[in-house]
């Protein structure tokens, strides 16, 4: 796992001064430091800059970046951010058709992948990734990203030169770009956030090379191609053909992404999701005489404080110990203080370059930053609910209708935090409906399919598309910021477009959520755990928190040079600090009730400071 950031310019020759691109190339990579600490690289052609820094995962002593080689007389040079899980596949395959290796990295299967396949070499690849190659053969860059955007890629076009990172910061070094934002980008923080439509990057002129999609850029400019996209296609297997199926893709799956040089643990919260990626990766080293570490993570005052509902029926702290005793691994929990929750608010917000999921990404990225300091690749229970149907969603009819997002259907009270005079300008309704129009006319559907499994691959589609987006951005960010590389096996996508098409009926057999999973994991996890409730990532239930977060909102509210003045009405907002909330009635997901939404105006805030945004409407 790396970091990259540079540009292009089929304008102008790089080489006539090489050293001041050179310089420039790595100033906007150094912003990206926490992505790669192990090393750095940069890489100056006639067209291309590209600037790298390093997380070493395979190969450590090898795989410098960014790396070249010479094809037809000309240079091709890659900068590569990713995990490649069938690298020993292609790499045979590659071998078979006269291509040399002298590492054992898949930064340079992947480049030579390139060379061999060319456009067609994405297709190829099973794994998480980003990279940018600069063809001198061609005179061309060539940009691409993984299938469902695990690894980030931003850029922006200016004055003729692309420039692209995998952090947005790191284009904010470009000369140029700076960090405006306009009439769709208070529509997304406020409409949509902190979710984020495909392809935007909020600031303006700041773009996302969209998941499932290359780019080509030269001197005829970009050219965008989505190489991906889940299929719609009738099932014909049985019920018990389909269980033995997913149960082989599992299996092979976490194999793949089992493959490290260096020391590697996972997530185990004591869900279904967790432990049973949890029970394959136990099972596997256990062949090798390694044992499996684990961590579950925990808040301060949880066991005296939290209270059921139906997004979060019970804590994981219990579980996650059982399923580390009937697996044998060694596993520890974490512990979040409500101190260093609010202070991770801020922390977040420079790890994503946007307010984001409050203290949900906070605490994340303050447990990642422990578990750092033992590992560097671990592996998560992430995705499973977009791909199986886990969330509340999928199952009560009320919360899709067709004229919302499931997981937000509250725009006005969002709204209503705006001043009057902005939210004129903005028509926030028309364009949250539109995005969602553009997503359900792009849903992949089969003829004659029935009203429930039109809706059904509805919601899945959207899921995926949008909410599973918005947790890998987050997985990504929070883990990459103290260097921690975080694989998410049910985001594979052989099994996501495999489910894609099972039955409604098969992935909730007898309305059992996800009981099609629990049923491909028979035999691995005791029945009690492959029947347990599905809970959520945990969160606070500790009422100090949320005084310290009102506290921190009123002495912003008091403060009139704070920047968020400029778009906040102060009256909503007094409102909403005399509000007692319910933590079960969730504004976004299942998770962000009202504490988060408090948390989510204080990163806005600290956004808007901290990046010197300027509101251009």
């Amino acid at each position: 796992m790396c970091g990259f950031a540079g540009f292009s310019d089929y304008d102008q020759e790089l080489l006539d001064e090489k050293y001041l691109w050179m310089a420039l190339c790595r100033r906007m990579a150094r912003r990206l430091s926490h992505r790669g600490p192990d090393s750095q690289g940069a890489h100056v052609s006639a067209h291309c800059a590209l600037g790298h820094v390093r997380l070493a995962v395979i190969d450590p002593q090898n795989g410098q970046q960014p790396m070249t080689v010479r094809q037809e007389g000309r240079e091709c040079t890659i900068a590569y951010n990713g995990e490649l899980y069938n690298a020993a596949q292609l790499r045979a395959d590659l071998e078979s058709r006269g291509y040399t290796f002298y590492t054992n990295c898949d930064t340079e299967v992947v480049l030579n992948a390139y060379l061999c396949y060319g456009e067609d070499c994405p297709e190829k690849l099973n794994g998480i990734f980003a990279f940018v190659v600069d063809d001198g053969r061609r005179e061309q860059t060539f940009l691409c990203r993984d299938r469902f955007g695990v690894k980030p890629l931003f850029y922006t076009i200016q004055n003729n030169r692309l420039a692209f990172a995998s952090e947005i910061k790191g284009l904010f070094e470009f000369p140029g770009v700076a960090p405006a934002l306009g009439r769709e980008g208070l529509c997304e923080v406020f409409g949509l956030g902190p979710a984020r439509t495909p392809g935007h990057g909020v600031f303006e002129g700041i773009h996302e090379l969209r998941p499932g999609h290359m780019a080509l850029y030269d001197r005829e400019g970009w050219r965008e191609h989505r190489y991906f996209e889940l299929e719609a296609a009738p099932h014909p297997q049985t019920y018990p053909e389909t269980v033995a199926a997913l149960r082989d893709l599992l299996e092979d799956t976490v194999k793949r992404q089992l493959t490290a040089d260096v020391p590697l643990c996972t997530f185990l919260s004591g869900g279904l999701d967790s432990s049973v990626v949890t029970a394959l990766a136990a099972r596997l080293l256990k062949e090798e005489g390694k044992t499996l570490a684990t961590y579950s993570f925990e808040f301060e005052g949880n066991e005296d404080f939290f209270t059921p509902s139906s997004f979060q029926p019970d804590r994981d702290q219990a579980w996650a110990e059982r399923v580390s005793q009937e697996l044998g691994t060694q596993h520890q929990t974490l512990l979040c203080s409500n101190r260093q929750l609010a202070d991770s608010l801020l922390e977040g917000v420079i790890a994503k370059d946007l307010p984001g999921m409050a203290d949900i990404d906070g605490s994340l990225l303050h447990f990642c930053r422990q578990v750092k300091k033992n590992h560097v690749v671990a592996l998560c229970g992430e995705c499973a609910d977009e791909i199986f149907g886990g969330y509340p969603w999928f199952h009560r009819p009320e919360m899709f209708d067709g004229q919302h997002f499931p997981w937000s259907n509250n725009l006005a009270d969002r709204q209503a935090l705006l001043k009057p005079e902005i939210l004129d300008q903005l028509d926030m309704e028309g364009y949250v409906s539109a995005r969602l129009e553009e997503s359900l006319a792009a849903v992949p559907l089969l003829p004659g399919e029935s009203p429930q499994e039109k809706r059904m691959r509805q919601i899945s589609y959207l899921n995926q598309r949008w909410f599973m987006a918005t947790l890998l951005d987050r997985k990504d960010r929070c883990s990459m910021v103290s260097g921690l590389e975080v694989r998410v096996p049910y985001c594979d996508h052989r099994i996501a477009q495999y489910l894609y098409n099972v039955p409604w009926e098969f992935k909730c057999p007898g309305g059992e959520p996800k009981g099609l999973l629990r049923d491909a994991a028979r035999g691995l996890l005791p029945e009690e755990i492959l029947r347990r409730k599905k809970s959520p990532y945990p969160k606070t239930h500790n009422p100090g928190y949320e005084q310290i977060l009102r506290q921190k909102l009123s002495c912003i509210l008091q403060d009139s040079l704070q920047p968020i003045h400029k778009i906040l009405s102060a009256q909503a907002v007094r409102s909403l600090l005399d509000e007692s909330f319910d933590y079960g009635r969730p504004w976004f997901g299942q998770l962000m009730a009202g504490p988060q939404l408090l948390a989510y105006l204080l990163q806005v805030n600290y956004w808007m400071l901290h990046y010197n945004i300027y509101v251009d409407l």
